[in-house]
């Protein structure tokens, strides 16, 4: 039997008996479970809270060795992005050059991603800015690389096509002219023999007698034919392709048509003295894309330097032209 339990009330100054029916019990338990129930909940929180579970620590572990990974990475990339310099460097000034191929602008190779923020997914990362720089180096590399390749494609294209281009590039004089005593003025600063001004002269003028053969100067096709009484008078224009044309001025006749394909030294026609001239004689200019250069520096399978010095010192010595 349970024992008998007494409570002392202070009002009699008697001790009560306690009940201690099935009623305290249940109340005894109700009351332990709700207090076991909330400390436990009070040691779970504490524990939750200051002490890690075995699966936090190990994804701890994981992020610093992912972290430790994403600094790595970008390191390497910064070495990669240095070698993709070297490289962009080396095609534009040595690969590009050989093959008179046009630049590649710094604005084309290192573009950025236009549009959206496309990075915003990685913003609410713990080690975001980290994350993210490395992404967007990872991106500037692809984009890179992909400009680079298609670059070297390009090169390769035209080393493929090397001996065709050295056949059309504009490399002889195109009249005959081996004592160089028929060069009379060249490129730059000239004193117009009509209007008495200075103007720039963009081309290199040959005196000769009317009829003298005029020679194609490289491989082409004749682009223009013209006949006038002003100006360049009657002309021929070639394009040689890979950006190069030519033009013969003040001619007295023709020797080809328009679309007709032409070969190095091939005669298209004969000195004359038409259009804006003051004599016979044949302006001759170089093209590349449309921009005249000095043709002197295109008659290297014509001269030697002795004779290249010599047909500089001829050309700069007169100040006017004939046209």
């Amino acid at each position: 039997m349970s024992k008998v339990k007494y409570k002392y009330n202070p009002e009699t100054l008697s001790y009560d008996r306690v009940e201690t029916g099935f009623k305290y019990y249940l109340g005894k338990a109700f009351s332990f479970t709700v207090s076991s129930a909330f400390m436990g909940l009070v040691f779970f929180f504490l524990y939750s809270n200051i002490f890690e579970s075995p699966r936090e620590i190990k994804l701890e572990r994981e992020n610093v060795k992912l972290l430790s990974q994403y600094e790595i990475m970008a390191s390497k990339l910064d070495q990669a992005l240095d070698v993709l310099d070297d490289i962009q460097q080396r095609d534009e000034n040595v690969y590009r050059v050989i093959f008179e191929a046009d630049s590649i602008p710094n604005a084309i190779r290192r573009a950025g991603f236009g549009g959206v923020n496309r990075y915003r997914y990685l913003e609410d990362l713990d080690n975001a800015e980290l994350v993210i720089s490395t992404a967007k180096k990872l991106d500037g590399v692809m984009k890179q690389l992909y400009v680079q390749s298609r670059s070297f494609d390009e090169i390769i294209d035209l080393a493929q096509r090397k001996e065709e281009m050295i056949r059309c590039i504009p490399a002889i004089q195109p009249i005959s002219n081996k004592d160089l005593k028929r060069t009379a003025s060249g490129w730059g600063m000239r004193l117009d023999p009509i209007y008495k001004t200075n103007k720039f002269h963009e081309g290199l003028d040959f005196s000769a007698p009317i009829g003298t053969e005029i020679y194609v100067t490289g491989d082409g096709v004749v682009k223009t034919v013209h006949k006038s009484a002003i100006g360049y008078g009657n002309y021929v224009e070639v394009d040689h392709g890979f950006g190069y044309t030519t033009l013969y001025a003040h001619m007295s006749e023709f020797k080809v048509r328009v679309g007709q394909k032409v070969k190095r030294g091939e005669v298209i026609g004969f000195v004359g003295n038409t259009g804006k001239s003051t004599g016979p004689h044949l302006h001759y200019e170089v093209r590349i894309k449309g921009k005249a250069v000095n043709p002197t520096h295109y008659f290297f399978q014509d001269l030697t330097p002795e004779e290249y010095e010599e047909m500089i010192r001829i050309s700069s010595n007169s100040n006017r032209t004939f046209d």
